[in-house]
């Protein structure tokens, strides 16, 4: 089974955004609040957008880390999900944590979350 990351698997417009943060909020967890649209998109496939504000997250080398961290979750979960789209929404400030310890906990709560996504 291929899980790749293509661009098909991404949110592009901004109007894809905005159509998934008015929609319904699936799950919420310590950092993280997952969103997607009311109504079904039309791609053949699950499709991820991120949303990691400056202000909660203050260096790039942090933002960065939990991007990748959220993308390959994303992407080993992808053929398990229902095909609609999903937008990761940074809500609280990250704690002062090792980029290892950050990366743990990250990864933990975004398993998590998207286990919620399946059902």
């Amino acid at each position: 089974m291929r899980t790749d990351y293509p661009a098909s698997a991404r949110l592009h417009r901004p109007s894809e955004y905005a159509a998934a943060l008015k929609g319904k909020r699936i799950a919420r967890g310590a950092l993280f609040v997952v969103n997607t649209p009311r109504q079904s998109s039309s791609s053949d496939t699950a499709r991820l957008g991120l949303i990691i504000p400056k202000r909660l997250a203050a260096k790039a080398v942090t933002r960065n880390t939990i991007k990748r961290v959220i993308r390959e979750a994303f992407r080993l979960q992808r053929p398990y999900l229902a095909h609609k789209d999903l937008v990761f929404r940074l809500h609280s400030k990250v704690p002062d944590l090792s980029l290892r310890q950050l990366r743990k906990q990250v990864r933990t709560e975004v398993d998590g979350l998207l286990q919620k996504a399946r059902q």
